[in-house]
């Protein structure tokens, strides 16, 4: 009887059964949607932050560089002294390496920061900018210009790129974990100190470069060494480098060094804790093991992202929560409303089935389970458009986008 009499007062009042179940679904499928698409923004987010330093890296560990130190100290070009005056129609070159704004860390700090108790695996790395000058000196009297004559000179725009010194025992940890293989192969624990390179993609392909081709990396006096391009890799994310960019070349970290003139040493150091619940406990055991130093979790980074990720992020937080919470409140009081209108216009049926015996419990059980099943509709509806809706999030929002104000790079 009971189903029965709920089926049949659902089918002769549909028209209002309906509009209260879609209410409910707009307001459930919405705050799924919304739901879904800040935890997607969430990841996202966090898988950037992640590729910013390296895939597995949960922090990473630097030192500022003294004031005056860290860039050029004159460019000394082809081993000349620096101050000297070469003559006039001379064809100058310089390819000079720096570590940029991140002073060295010796080896001995990366194996204390390796043995702290909630330390799974810590890796060193060299970050490097290297910067290519060539041009011919003019005469006395001239200045630099493109045409021939003995008083100007050819000047061409300096070439700037940034190089990763790879710690090879570590593949796993580090800038060139998150890359994948394009062409060749990436760089291995054999290779140790040889003249090898992996380059990104995207830096290839505007080079003109291939495997097998040579690129010219400078040292801190001046001079290019070629190293051989052993792979190109498409890299997932952005590894950060002092000068801002992605990287765009890979050696081993003993080459690196050895270009650099600081055997020994890095000036990064990526750490992944044994779980990300040790992340805070892991920062607070380096910064006492290295005062000095500059550790960065991916919270920290957070607070530092511009771009469309951190609006989508703070969007998808804020505006989207309580516009979600909003809508959800306002369809169950649209419901509430309804349903109590309803009632009210069914006085004279209710007390019809009082004087046929039905007692108010068995009346307030039927009138319940009427709202229940159109609570019920309306709320697998809503699941439905909610996952709808995250579908067409997925499919249709634009790719998210993060950069460091100072120091780091952009990814996407």
């Amino acid at each position: 009887m009971f189903l029965t009499y709920l089926r049949r007062e659902l089918r002769r009042r549909a028209r209002q059964a309906i509009l209260i179940a879609l209410g409910l679904a707009v307001g459930v499928g919405l705050v799924i949607t919304v739901t879904a698409a800040s935890a997607g923004v969430s990841k996202a987010q966090s898988d950037v932050l992640h590729s910013l330093y390296g895939v597995g890296t949960d922090i990473t560990v630097t030192q500022p560089a003294a004031a005056g130190t860290g860039g050029f100290s004159g460019f000394g070009f082809g081993g000349r002294r620096p101050g000297t005056r070469p003559a006039a129609g001379t064809k100058v070159s310089s390819n000079r390496i720096s570590t940029g704004q991140y002073a060295p860390i010796g080896a001995a700090s990366v194996t204390s920061v390796r043995g702290l108790p909630k330390v799974a695996a810590a890796a060193g790395a060299l970050i490097l900018n290297d910067s290519k000058i060539s041009f011919t000196v003019p005469g006395s009297s001239g200045g630099f210009g493109s045409g021939p004559g003995s008083g100007s000179g050819t000047f061409k725009p300096p070439v700037f790129f940034s190089v990763a010194g790879i710690d090879l025992s570590t593949g796993a940890l580090g800038p060139l974990s998150s890359g994948k293989v394009v062409s060749g192969r990436t760089l291995r624990p054999s290779d140790g100190s040889a003249s090898v390179a992996v380059v990104d993609s995207d830096y290839a392909r505007q080079n003109k470069l291939t495997v097998g081709s040579a690129i010219a990396i400078g040292n801190t006096k001046g001079n290019g060494t070629d190293f051989t391009v052993v792979g190109v890799v498409g890299v997932v994310g952005v590894v950060a480098t002092p000068s801002g960019s992605g990287t765009d070349v890979y050696i081993p970290l003993v080459s690196a060094q050895q270009l650099a003139g600081l055997p020994g040493q890095v000036n990064t150091v990526y750490v992944a804790a044994a779980s990300s619940a040790q992340i805070a406990g892991v920062r607070a055991e380096i910064a006492a093991a290295l005062p000095k130093a500059t550790v960065t979790t991916a919270s920290s980074l957070a607070g530092e992202v511009t771009g469309s990720l951190a609006s989508a992020s703070s969007l998808a937080r804020s505006l989207g929560k309580w516009l979600a919470i909003a809508v959800l409140a306002a369809a169950f009081a649209l419901a509430c409303l309804l349903t109590m209108s309803a009632v009210s216009r069914r006085v004279r049926e209710f007390g019809t089935l009082k004087a046929l015996g039905w007692r108010s419990r068995r009346v307030i059980s039927q009138v319940m389970g009427e709202a229940l099943a159109v609570g019920v509709a309306g709320g697998l509806a809503g699941v439905a458009l909610g996952y709808g809706g995250a579908a067409l999030v997925r499919a249709f929002a634009p790719p998210l986008t993060a950069s460091l104000g100072q120091a780091t790079g952009s990814a996407t």
